[in-house]
């Protein structure tokens, strides 16, 4: 059994962060990805001006990888819709692009990659570090781990359950030329009864649509995607003129569940840091998931190296993210309330700059920057 100074679980783009910001600083990382290569995963695939200031720190060049530039964001709700200009810098990507990019410079910084592997324990070590049981049998121990699991939980470290039970579909589109004219540019996010959805131009000329419903309205729609689509649409029909003569290019969306939007981790254990959807689930609708997972493993990195514990780290964490959090989710209920949404398109006809608003008071680099400074001066 080999033992490392860090074990990082999780090689999405919290873990991958941290894991190359550690390696960076002369740290021996191993980190555990359960898939055995970079995949598609449920993901709005918008990186915000603080993604991209953070990505081109560890060293991701996303023109390079095609990341296609966002301009604008459009909201639309029965058969009205708004539009206005973005207050920052904004791209997309991908999350099989930008994973792929994030696991070649972790093994260029040294990082010791196990893939393909999935975590059957993890629990605390007679000397007080941490142990991680792979389904190979293997061990793998060290003093201090990173968990960075993302959406997934490790049986024995849940968060707690979703009260709104919300299930997230994802699919690719190759979108008619006049739709993807159209669209070329923005990010559109639309409402519907029970939920959300956002679609987006990313690298290759396609769009990607992704949704959340809550699973009782799912359960209107005997639980198919298919049918429930066709519903978004018909509330929807700013959405059914996108998808008009698309071509899907997944057989089937892929999906996820039982997402906690709104967690914030209040606490953890001596030499466990907790990062990405581990630390912090904000609403979809924001497109800020990226920026946090980036965010929250540099915090954590910097709070490991300055010595500072980890116990100490987390509730200054969600102090740090807690106004924006909150903000998000109240902005969240606004959009699935059904007065709120019907009228708020033609609002935003009226005071576009609500947008622009919204978009800025959800953003966590203030609170992040903040919290970087406190951990090092801690």
């Amino acid at each position: 059994m080999l033992q490392d100074e860090v074990l990082v679980l999780g090689g999405g783009v919290g873990g991958c962060a941290a894991s190359i910001a550690l390696a960076r600083n002369g740290r021996a990382v191993r980190m555990i990805e359960r898939e055995p290569a970079p995949r598609h995963k449920v993901c709005g695939e918008f990186l915000s001006g603080e993604a991209l200031e953070d990505l081109s720190a560890l060293g991701i060049d996303v023109a390079s990888l095609g990341a296609v530039p966002i301009d604008y964001v459009r909201l639309a709700a029965s058969r009205r819709a708004a539009e206005a200009p973005l207050p920052f810098p904004a791209k997309s990507l991908t999350r099989k692009t930008l994973d792929t990019a994030l696991i070649a410079e972790a093994i260029e910084a040294g990082v010791r990659i196990e893939r393909g592997r999935s975590v059957q324990s993890f629990t605390r070590s007679a000397e007080g570090g941490w142990q991680a049981r792979l389904d190979n049998g293997e061990l793998c121990e060290a003093p201090t781990a990173f968990l960075a699991t993302g959406k997934h939980d490790l049986r024995s470290h849940r968060r707690p359950d979703d009260p709104q039970r919300w299930v997230a579909f994802k699919m690719y589109y190759r979108l008619a030329p006049a739709q993807a004219a159209e669209l070329a540019g923005a990010s559109e996010l639309m409402l519907y009864p029970g939920g959300y959805g956002g679609i987006q131009p990313v690298e290759g000329g396609i769009a990607n649509l992704c949704w959340v419903v809550q699973q009782r309205h799912l359960a209107r729609a005997d639980y198919r995607w298919d049918r429930f689509l066709l519903k978004m649409q018909e509330k929807c029909p700013h959405l059914a003129m996108r998808l008009a003569g698309a071509e899907p290019l997944l057989e089937k969306p892929i999906s996820v569940t039982r997402i906690p939007y709104g967690y914030l981790r209040p606490r953890t254990e001596p030499g466990l840091y907790c990062v990405g959807d581990q630390a912090a689930v904000i609403p979809s609708f924001t497109g800020d998931g990226i920026s946090i997972a980036l965010h929250t493993a540099r915090c954590a990195v910097t709070a490991y190296l300055a010595g500072q514990p980890a116990p100490l780290f987390q509730p200054r964490l969600r102090s740090a993210l807690l106004l924006q959090m909150r903000l998000a989710q109240f902005a969240a209920a606004g959009i699935n309330n059904g007065p709120a949404r019907a009228i708020l398109p033609f609002c935003l006809r009226l005071w576009p700059g609500v947008m622009q608003v919204t978009a800025r008071l959800t953003r966590v680099a203030a609170g992040q920057a903040a919290l970087a400074s406190q951990t090092i001066a801690g």
